[in-house]
């Protein structure tokens, strides 16, 4: 008796992420940016579980916050592109091993502090108000299905 697939993985049809990414305009931690913009939004950003993120060598940890959206009903999500803490699980015995014990989940975006993701599949990010003179404006940037953490974010979503 065969079994019959519930799904082909190329019948499906995987739709871009939009996300914003956020740049801080000095390096403040992240809980005085969080009380920040707590303080100028109806917004009550959180921290979350972390996002665990497992190399060979290391495990990484990105801090991750989340608020709810009263009228939208909307969640909203900052990722820290840049891992906060790493654990070694085993020694480096190769000598050009690419892994490190810092990493980005946008590599080609190292400036980037956070990444901003909202539960809708539309990316309206003007309902949070950014504090003044500490972040950039927000960038608008589309992830396709092939990218690490486009599968990452599908999966703590």
């Amino acid at each position: 008796m065969e079994i019959q697939k519930l799904y082909d993985l190329d019948d499906i049809e995987f739709e871009d992420i939009a996300i914003g990414l956020v740049r801080l305009a000095k390096n403040i931690p992240d809980h005085e940016f969080f009380f920040k913009v707590n303080q100028k939004n109806d917004l009550s950003f959180s921290r979350k579980k972390d996002i665990i993120l497992h190399g060979d060598y290391y495990d990484y940890f990105f801090p991750r916050f989340e608020a709810y959206h009263k009228f939208t009903k909307t969640c909203f999500t900052f990722i820290a592109n840049k891992s906060s803490e790493s654990k070694q699980k085993k020694l480096q015995t190769e000598l050009f091993s690419e892994e490190e014990n810092i990493k980005f989940l946008l590599n080609n975006q190292v400036d980037v502090q956070y990444i901003l993701h909202s539960s809708e599949q539309f990316h309206d990010f003007s309902v949070i108000l950014l504090p003044e003179n500490l972040v950039f404006p927000i960038q608008d940037y589309t992830l396709s299905s092939d990218e690490e953490l486009y599968q990452i974010i599908q999966y703590y979503e």
